[in-house]
């Protein structure tokens, strides 16, 4: 028997679904995936942390990276390595999650004297399930998704450039997502579906919000035309049954000449009850740059990169970056609802046609 085809150590504990080694997935999409984010905010908007660890078992790739913005300037490390058959050590390079009680604290690592942290996170709420996703382009199954979400409070150091922000539960809040499943990673062939098939428009609100006593999840996904795709408004209140909000409709006042909002009122509820969701947006930090959403162009989330690739980064945020515009952007924001004031992400991406919106096209921006 070759030694890769050997039981891996997670063959050990009774977790299988399929019966094929833990090693490998029910699946052979090059595009399976298994990957976390969290994002850590002070609650005056001098600093965002995001920090992400990802898994491509068909590609043999495992990759993080963390991305700090401190005013105008935005510091990334990124790590990739060849994935080996331990799949609980999750290290990449000078970046690590140790998981000290599952759902419930997690310590966050980055030994880099470039972004150096030492945080642990502690759930203030359970873990929320997301809509499940799903996204075709003609009949061809491009994304299929689980994911939960959860808020909590962090304590630790974060350093960076001689700064260094002592993080504590009080002035600050952490939000994680966890998804897994089938996702594109650079190198998929579009070919003919993808010119038969062209993308029009794509409309994304992801907005996790923890409050002192509750904690709200909004997601909304729409085509060009406004069709909806994904809809969740969902708000966790401990020793309540978790209350659905309805439709969420967002109104988003923009800077002028962009797609970049300042901020918005996402109205929630039903006819009986109706609620509105204000948000003020801090700080700012586009996934294309740094953090390795599409369509980087440094480097994407699954790549080959070879062993022990380890990447430092600084961004000036005041340069023109055209990429990040048809990327999405991930805000740290202030929320208030029913009186009470929160903090959490208001992840937005808006690119070609919206109707609602009124764009027209990739062009289109706020007047």
């Amino acid at each position: 028997m070759a030694d890769d085809d050997r039981p891996v150590p997670l063959d050990e504990y009774p977790v299988h679904q399929v019966p094929l080694s833990m090693k490998h997935v029910a699946t052979g999409d090059r595009n399976a995936y298994d990957r976390c984010i969290f994002h850590i905010l002070d609650h005056q908007g001098r600093a965002l942390l995001i920090v992400g660890l990802g898994v491509y078992p068909n590609l043999g790739v495992i990759d993080a990276y963390a991305t700090l913005r401190v005013g105008d300037t935005l510091h990334a490390v990124r790590a990739s390595d060849a994935l080996d058959e331990d799949r609980m050590r999750l290290a990449v390079g000078p970046l690590r999650i140790e998981v000290e009680e599952p759902l419930r604290r997690l310590r966050l690592v980055s030994d880099d004297d470039s972004l150096s942290y030492d945080l642990t996170w502690t759930a203030d709420f359970p873990a929320l399930w997301e809509p499940h996703h799903l996204q075709r382009r003609g009949d061809r199954l491009t994304l299929e998704g689980r994911r939960f979400v959860q808020a909590g409070s962090v304590a630790g150091v974060v350093r960076a450039a001689g700064e260094e922000f002592r993080v504590t539960a009080a002035d600050w809040t952490g939000t994680r997502d966890r998804s897994w499943g089938v996702r594109p990673v650079p190198g998929e062939e579009g070919g003919r579906l993808a010119e038969e098939h062209p993308t029009e428009g794509f409309h994304w609100i992801w907005c996790p919000v923890r409050f002192e006593d509750r904690f709200l999840m909004v997601i909304v996904q729409e085509d060009a035309d406004g069709h909806r795709s994904l809809n969740e408004a969902t708000l966790v209140r401990p020793g309540h049954r978790d209350r659905q909000l309805g439709w969420p409709q967002a109104e988003i006042t923009y800077r002028p000449g962009t797609r970049h909002p300042e901020s918005a009122l996402v109205h929630l509820g039903d006819v009986r009850k109706p609620r509105e969701l204000q948000v003020e947006v801090l700080t700012s930090s586009p996934l294309a740059i740094g953090a390795g959403y599409p369509p980087a162009d440094d480097w994407q989330h699954g790549t080959w990169q070879g062993r022990g690739w380890v990447d430092r980064r600084t961004y000036d945020l005041t340069d023109a970056h055209p990429l990040a515009a048809y990327g999405v952007t991930d805000h740290a924001a202030r929320f208030r609802l029913d009186g009470r004031t929160g903090h959490g992400i208001f992840e937005y991406g808006s690119f070609g046609r919206h109707d609602p919106s009124g764009f027209a096209d990739f062009t289109s921006v706020a007047p």
